[in-house]
């Protein structure tokens, strides 16, 4: 045998060790700070607040690979109750462990709630599959004077316990190596679930005797900053002032702050395309007509959006410190009885504030919602919150519109989010027969936490990128597409009523006069209704105009009356078209996704109409 042929084979058996890659998965109830894990073992970017439900999806990313050079794939599985419930969450947990079982599970507890969660362990634990229990949070409890005997329950339970906190990065590196010890030898096909075995109950009395034997907690677990704190925020009336207070502050920070750093980053792509762009597009001897689309329509389409991006970043940076803080359940427990009143719970209230920053998650949020009538109603009503994208065009008419006084601008944008809860509460009321239930409301309201400064700058800069990458295609497209519109048939002049978009815009003029709309608005609106990042791109082209001009062109065009109506009507109408996918594929009923985009239509054009005409009744449209 040649000496070289057993290396050679040494390299191969070491090739596909390495390619076969290890499966972990990681599965918990709600708020256990699993997705904090998951970006501590994976450096990935899972969405991270205190709040119940948010992972939805199936994450996926690498960790560290062994000293043998295998590699590790984690699975973010939603946080769940218990493996017998209803909802949406729940079965994809089911489908997963039953269809795709992992090689091993890492099961999150929270340290601070073991008392309830337990039996949740127990339950996993009769899967017999190879598993992992990390206490997380465990900084936490002990501050609040719990001990638990991690190794003693590991021992009685027949599995490794260890102790960690996701947040201060403590005891990953060991949760590492032991991930590695367990994956070690895993090289035969995943052990399929027991999940008939899961579903039977588990008796108190054995959850009883863990808890005694294990876990040392005071006599009574008081912590005294949050019972303070919630004293005053859950108030009835104190709470809700506060919580509408927090939200003015957050309106008025965007303008103070995001209005400047738009101006800049406006008068940096201004100075690039006169400088830059339109030289080297001179030099090259582009086409009079080439050099139409990508001056007139790209460029100005792409940085009338790019200019929002500093807005994004510090809108999401506000809802990261609000989110990972854990005031969004209390906000819930707080407008939960309100809601009821229209068919909802606090859930659909904080996924209505999730919603804030984007529609299509917060309807995929809804999956944390059992009873299919309040999730259908929840997805109903979701799509009238007033996202960033939006927000970018409230931002700029209002300061174009009503500068003055200084608070003036922040206090318009704040009403819109008012209007916007009103639109709720109609849709709850008319709609809350059509979709009935009874599913109990149960939040269990977890201690308040300094944010980590490092994770909402990481998530602002993460969500401020993802807008970018997710529109850019959108951008370009809407952008050239408007361009075209505005300059076909070749030979027409823009505004003279010859183009097809002076011919789009004639054409529902009978429908959109009465709210005001005139033609270059109401070609717009349906650009706006692929996305709504560009709709302001769209306004820039078809008035001929940069970001940093549009404000001025636009003010001398229309009034205070019309931007009112077409705020209105914005805020109202259909979202985006990944709104309407994300209902669709969330609902699995085509007639419930075109329920949802006619009354939105149907209702943006009604309050529109009650703006304008009640506007110019009241003497405000001359």
């Amino acid at each position: 045998m040649p000496t070289g042929q057993p290396m050679n084979e040494l390299t191969r058996a070491i090739t596909v060790h390495r390619a076969m890659a290890c499966t972990v998965a990681l599965v918990g109830m709600p708020n256990t700070g699993k997705s904090t894990l998951y970006n501590r073992l994976t450096g990935g970017n899972a969405r991270i607040a205190n709040w119940p439900g948010l992972t939805v999806e199936l994450l996926r990313g690498a960790m560290p690979a062994d000293r043998c050079g295998r590699a590790y794939q984690l699975v973010d599985l939603p946080g769940i109750n218990d493996l017998s419930g209803s909802s949406e969450d729940e079965a994809v947990v089911q489908r997963f462990l039953r269809h795709t079982p992992p090689d091993l599970l890492l099961v999150v507890l929270n340290a601070t709630q073991i008392a309830s969660q337990l039996r949740f362990l127990l339950q996993i634990k009769a899967l017999a599959m190879p598993m992992l229990v990390a206490l997380n949070m465990d900084d936490e409890a002990r501050r609040f004077g719990i001990t638990i005997d991690a190794t003693g329950l590991g021992e009685a339970l027949g599995l490794p316990v260890l102790a960690v906190s996701a947040r201060h990065n403590q005891g990953i590196h060991q949760l590492v190596d032991r991930v590695h010890q367990l994956g070690k030898g895993r090289d035969g096909e995943p052990q399929e679930a027991v999940l008939d075995q899961a579903l039977v109950d588990i008796p108190q009395a054995w959850v009883e005797r863990l808890l005694a034997r294990y876990v040392q907690r005071p006599p009574r677990l008081i912590n005294r900053r949050t019972r303070l704190a919630d004293r005053v925020l859950l108030h009835p009336l104190v709470g809700v002032a506060l919580f509408l207070g927090i939200l003015l502050v957050l309106f008025q920070l965007l303008y103070a702050v995001g209005a400047p750093a738009q101006n800049l980053v406006g008068s940096a792509i201004d100075w690039i395309q006169t400088a830059i762009l339109e030289p080297a597009l001179a030099a090259l001897n582009t086409p009079p007509l080439l050099r139409d689309v990508l001056v007139d329509g790209v460029w100005l389409g792409v940085g009338t959006v790019a200019t929002f991006l500093p807005i994004i970043f510090l809108f999401y940076l506000v809802l990261a410190v609000v989110e990972d803080s854990g005031y969004l359940p209390r906000a819930a427990f707080l407008m939960d009885g309100f809601m009821h009143w229209i068919g909802l719970d606090g859930r659909a209230f904080v996924l209505q504030v999730i919603g804030f920053g984007c529609n299509v998650p917060s309807i995929m949020g809804t999956r944390v919602i059992r009873d299919r009538g309040m999730r259908l109603l929840s997805m109903l009503v979701i799509p009238f919150a007033l996202c960033q994208a939006r927000l970018t065009v409230f931002l700029l008419m209002a300061d174009v519109f009503f500068p003055k006084p200084w608070w003036a601008p922040g206090l318009v944008v704040f009403g819109f989010y008012g209007l916007s809860f009103v639109a709720v509460v109609i849709t709850g009321l008319l709609f809350k027969r059509a979709y009935p239930s009874q599913e109990a409301f149960v939040l269990e309201l977890p201690p308040y936490r300094t944010p980590s400064l490092s994770t909402i700058l990481r998530r602002g800069w993460t969500q401020m990128l993802n807008f970018l990458a997710t529109t850019r295609t959108f951008i370009v497209l809407g952008a050239v597409a408007i361009w075209l519109l505005t300059n076909l048939p070749p030979g027409a002049v823009q505004g003279s009523g010859a183009t097809l978009a002076d011919g789009i815009g004639q054409w529902f003029q009978p429908l959109l006069a009465p709210i005001g709309m005139n033609p270059a608005l109401t070609v717009s609106l349906f650009f706006g209704v692929i996305a709504k990042e560009i709709l302001l791109g769209a306004m820039a082209v078809l008035y001929q105009t940069s970001e940093a001009g549009l404000g001025g062109v636009i003010a001398g065009l229309i009034t205070p009356l019309q931007a009112l109506s077409f705020m209105t009507f914005v805020l109202l109408y259909t979202p985006c078209l990944g709104t309407v996918a994300a209902q669709l594929q969330e609902s699995k009923s085509r007639n419930f996704a075109m329920l949802s985009l006619g009354w939105s239509l149907l209702l943006a054009w009604l309050m529109a109409l009650v703006v304008f005409q009640g506007g110019r009744l009241l003497g405000f449209g001359l």
